[in-house]
């Protein structure tokens, strides 16, 4: 005989309110379990490809791991420390780009930036603001994460949590579905498929996005000439998850810097809002149908309000659960949505009789 429906309902309030309350007190413990479980995830498919073409399970996961092993070393080596370089600089050239704007303004519309006017002194507070704090805040940055992460848990932890994770993958999977409650164990795995397939949509098809449109961004814009193309193109790829921000941002951030280094060749300015225009074809046309499909079930709305909800109530591991959580609370929802329905409630007598 099942429990009673307020029964359940305890039960499960209860256990939802003891996962918030860890996740309150622990979640700076829990963050390589988190990096790493998102890790495992991300790479499941993969394993699972390789195991489909004949390899263990163990030598699918040694594969990649070195594979793994080999990326971060590449990108330690060539990529962060440009990646820095070039911020650095851009925090540092911000007075001289200000200075640019003034003159600009002040050469066709006279009127609007008077001596001691308050546009003009605003620019110029911005540009020395953006020097003396920008480096400031970008070393703040990187320390504060150092010591809150330590590199032990990033070069050991996170690593090792992931490697085990996805050597397991398969076999934590089939012992929480023998834990599942009988009576509801359908329904539960009807919904975890969906929430299964809403987050590999999302988090592994818009992860693939923004990896494949910030590298070609940043290539693409280094070859044009553009002086900080790096940084444009890793900020671009960065949020290109929530759709049209990435380029928006990307593209206006391009553009304003190509017209300081361009100004007066239009080629090359039109060089850089092309490498933008052909990103947006692509993504809109080949990578997104691809690699996330038309049907997500994530609205940018709804994934801003959570990584704005769960980012400030539990921080950086807060945002880290924020996309998997929606993708279940939406399709939790949903689900709700279709029983209400099909209910009394809804419907009333005249509705279930009509039916």
């Amino acid at each position: 005989m099942a429990l009673p429906v307020h029964k359940q309902l305890t039960y499960w309030s209860i256990a939802t309110a003891i996962f918030l309350i860890v996740l309150w007190f622990l979640g700076h413990v829990l963050l390589p379990f988190v990096l790493g479980g998102a890790i495992a995830y991300f790479l499941d498919p993969v394993a699972d490809r390789f195991e489909r073409m004949g390899l263990s399970r163990i030598a699918a996961t040694g594969i990649i791991t070195i594979a793994g092993i080999l990326v971060f070393v590449l990108m330690a080596l060539l990529v962060i420390p440009t990646l820095a370089n070039q911020a650095l600089q851009l925090f540092n050239v911000a007075p001289d780009y200000a200075k640019s704007v003034t003159s600009f303004l002040t050469e066709r519309f006279p009127s609007l930036l008077d001596e001691g006017s308050t546009l003009r002194q605003s620019i110029n507070s911005v540009g020395e603001t953006v020097k003396s704090r920008g480096a400031e805040v970008l070393e703040t940055a990187l320390s504060s994460v150092a010591s809150l992460l330590n590199v032990v848990v990033l070069l050991v932890v996170v690593p090792v949590v992931s490697v085990y994770l996805l050597l397991d993958w398969d076999r934590m999977v089939a012992r929480i579905d023998e834990l599942l409650p009988r009576d509801h164990a359908d329904t539960i795995r009807e919904l975890a498929q969906e929430i299964d397939a809403t987050l590999a949509s999302f988090i592994r098809g818009m992860g693939t996005v923004c990896l494949i449109l910030g590298s070609y961004y940043a290539i693409a814009l280094m070859l044009v000439g553009l002086q900080f193309g790096l940084v444009v193109g890793f900020v671009a790829g960065l949020v290109t998850f929530i759709p049209y921000l990435g380029a928006l941002i990307g593209g206006l951030l391009a553009i304003g810097l190509a017209l300081f280094q361009f100004w007066g060749d239009w080629v090359s300015i039109g060089l850089v809002a092309g490498v933008f225009v052909i990103g947006q074809v692509v993504e809109g046309n080949i990578l997104t149908p691809k690699l996330v499909g038309s049907s997500v079930g994530l609205h940018p709305v709804w994934l801003i309000f959570a990584l704005s909800v769960f980012g400030a109530l539990f921080g950086f591991v807060g945002m880290l659960v924020a996309v998997p959580l929606a993708a279940a609370i939406g399709v939790i929802a949903r689900f709700g949505v279709a029983q209400y329905k099909q209910s009394l409630l809804y419907r009333g007598f005249s509705g279930h009789d009509e039916g």
